[in-house]
């Protein structure tokens, strides 16, 4: 009878710390060692000039060239909907094309001789050629707003502010899949400016200074980048610098090419993983 007892209790006690340590991981936010992601080191090598009126939706990095496309909120009246190829040695975008006040530029990609372009509320893309950048034409998706995009060779990947990552075939614009994006167990929403990087999507998340690297077999973030030190330099140099977005990879130099609405600079990083 009293071994029986010594049992209850020992597994009594083991039970009651079993639940305080699952109650104190989630009221601190401490994950199980498993659970940790890896921060990923980096180290900048350059800096080349950015427009500061360039509200910043994408970056590409095509045929030795770096594009961007901005958007045009109401409150910056200097801002444009634009894409373009970034004058490196001015930082000012050489327009391609001009959406005007009726569409908010967002994200573009380059695939398949042509460039897509996202609008954020719209739910329209546009399609140009890409060596006259004429526009030949438009497309639609059903996600709620337009955000980042990407391509992995094949699909259209678009992100629209949630947690989600949108596959499309570029000829009929259908969906191909979705993946929920999930941190340490967590749905990663907001997800805006998109890079696909060997076999991984990079992220950038809005308003945050960080990027996430993501396993587009299992949706699970893999890693984070910890850009905070870029901000923080873009605002000494512009006060007005807002939030971090913008990510282009070129594949021979293997460098990555960062930068954010209103950055007086894009910044040339060499990740060290």
């Amino acid at each position: 009878m009293k071994k029986s007892f010594l049992l209850f209790l020992t597994m009594s006690l083991l039970f009651a710390c079993s639940s305080d340590t699952k109650k104190n991981e989630k009221e601190t936010g401490i994950l199980p060692k498993e659970e940790l992601i890896p921060e990923i080191e980096y180290e900048i090598v350059g800096r080349i000039p950015h427009d500061t009126n360039s509200f910043t939706e994408g970056l590409l990095f095509h045929n030795n060239r770096l594009f961007e496309s901005t958007g045009s909120p109401e409150n910056l009246p200097q801002t444009k909907s634009v894409f373009g190829i970034i004058d490196t040695v001015t930082g000012k975008i050489i327009e391609k094309a001009e959406l005007g006040k009726k569409y908010f530029g967002e994200g573009i990609v380059i695939l398949n001789d042509k460039v897509f372009q996202l609008t954020y509320k719209n739910q329209i893309g546009f399609i140009y050629d890409a060596k006259t950048f004429k526009l030949i034409g438009q497309f639609s998706y059903t996600n709620k707003e337009g955000w980042g995009m990407t391509t992995d060779g094949k699909n259209l990947i678009i992100s629209d502010g949630t947690s989600n990552l949108t596959y499309l075939d570029p000829d009929t614009f259908e969906e191909i899949k979705s993946i929920s994006v999930s941190n340490a167990g967590y749905a990663e929403d907001n997800l805006n400016e998109l890079e696909f990087i060997k076999g991984y999507i990079y992220a950038n998340i809005w308003t945050k200074n960080y990027v996430v690297k993501i396993d587009t077999t299992t949706g699970k973030v893999v890693g984070t980048i910890n850009f905070a030190a870029l901000t923080d330099e873009a605002k000494s140099k512009n006060p007005n610098s807002e939030v971090l977005n913008g990510l282009a990879y070129d594949t021979k130099t293997d460098k990555l090419y960062v930068t954010g609405k209103l950055f007086p600079y894009i910044f040339e990083i060499k990740l060290k993983e």
